[in-house]
């Protein structure tokens, strides 16, 4: 076992030796594993991102309560009654003062244009709210200018949203349906709400048309447990009809759709790449073991046994995509990560998000990297165990 163990080192050390020597051919494993892993990694953190903002936005024990059959605010409409009934219903949490802590929204699509673009706006959702929304979600902070103020048309700007979209600086004017719009504050919120415009519900309702509808009720519950008298309060009441389900379990749903796509392409660009890398390693790890044919025969001749030589050829393919999948991952780290962009979500809007290029997705690139060096050189290490050594010295 030693003198074998031996005898692996040996040969492995003079084969990654000569690899400087064929450096040219290396370097098509190198940059093929390099491209496979920028791509998935890249791929994977437009998704990883995407995922964490929606998955980032609500919170166990707030519920949003929609017309029922209802899958999205969007095509959910409640009356003033729905309102009035649900806040006081039983579960939804009061202040000092009694009020139901609750925020009766209405969302309508507005039309922006991205920034760098002249023409082709496209959809962002402008969200109104009560006053009560800033105590219902205390993870809404203004970090520039002030909120808005009933009846007037101001709007407050999520963050991510001014980062994508042209004309919404702080004082700037927006016109939306034939009306300005003033841009009076801008907030955060590290969620897919930072996507958004926010204002006074009841001026959007004025201004769209919307009469006295609401899209949805979001509400705080007393506490966790009080989501099933709230929906059996509700459900048993006649006046009533509406699904409600728990904020976080909401956007989770919406996560679902919006990143199913995204992992669709993931999975059918990475195979695509995938089998054209293996084949370049293939190819350079048979042209490798062809130029130490020589070589491999004199080390079997004097001696040495099949299984170094094998090792030695694997090796050097590992290493090289050892090497492709480090640089893979750097490049994608250093290109995407934190770069903030949106796309089109569940309910036909843009979302804006950070890719996110997390210590896993670097590793999960580097381990297929690994594997497809391994395939790539399994099939030239066995070849070279079965060189025929008489042939080959002769041939020398």
């Amino acid at each position: 076992m030693m003198a074998t163990l031996n005898q692996i080192s040996a040969v492995t050390l003079a084969n990654l030796r000569t690899v400087p020597s064929r450096l040219g051919i290396s370097l098509v494993i190198v940059i093929g594993l390099a491209g496979v892993v920028a791509v998935l990694t890249s791929l994977l953190a437009l998704s990883n991102g995407l995922s964490s903002t929606l998955l980032a936005t609500g919170k166990t024990d707030r519920v949003v309560i929609l017309r029922a059959g209802s899958q999205a605010e969007l095509n959910s409409v409640l009356v003033r009654q729905d309102i009035d009934i649900a806040k006081q219903a039983v579960g939804v949490a009061k202040d000092a003062a009694g009020n139901a802590i609750a925020s009766a929204e209405l969302i309508v699509i507005t039309e922006l244009l991205p920034k760098g673009q002249s023409k082709g706006g496209v959809n962002v959702s402008l969200r109104g709210v009560e006053q009560s929304a800033f105590t219902l979600r205390p993870e809404v902070r203004v970090v520039a200018g002030e909120r808005f103020k009933p009846g007037l048309r101001e709007v407050l700007v999520g963050r991510k949203a001014q980062s994508q979209f042209s004309g919404l600086d702080l004082g700037a004017t927006v016109r939306f349906r034939g009306a300005d719009w003033k841009i009076v504050g801008v907030f955060e919120s590290n969620d897919a709400h930072e996507s958004e415009l926010w204002v006074d519900v009841e001026t959007a309702q004025s201004s769209f048309g919307r009469g006295s509808s609401y899209s949805a009720l979001i509400a705080q519950l007393e506490s966790e447990t009080s989501f099933d008298a709230l929906k059996a309060a509700l459900s048993a009441d006649p006046r009533m009809r509406v699904d409600l389900e728990r904020e976080r379990s909401y956007y989770s749903a919406q996560t679902e759709q919006s990143t199913r796509g995204i992992k669709a392409l993931t999975f059918i660009v990475t195979v695509i790449m995938g089998f054209g890398a293996l084949f370049a390693a293939l190819n350079t790890m048979y042209s490798a073991v062809s130029t130490r044919t020589k070589e491999i025969a004199t080390l079997r001749a004097i001696g040495f046994g099949g299984m170094p030589v094998m090792v030695s050829v694997l090796a050097e393919s590992m290493l090289l995509a050892a090497l492709g999948g480090l640089i893979g991952g750097m490049l994608a780290f250093v290109l995407f990560n934190g770069y903030t962009l949106s796309t089109l979500g569940a309910g036909f809007t843009q979302i804006a998000f950070s890719f996110k290029v997390s210590p896993a997705l670097l590793i999960s690139g580097l381990l297929l990297s690994l594997f497809i060096g391994f395939l790539g050189g399994l099939l030239p290490a066995l070849s070279a165990t079965r060189t025929n050594i008489p042939a080959a010295l002769r041939a020398s």
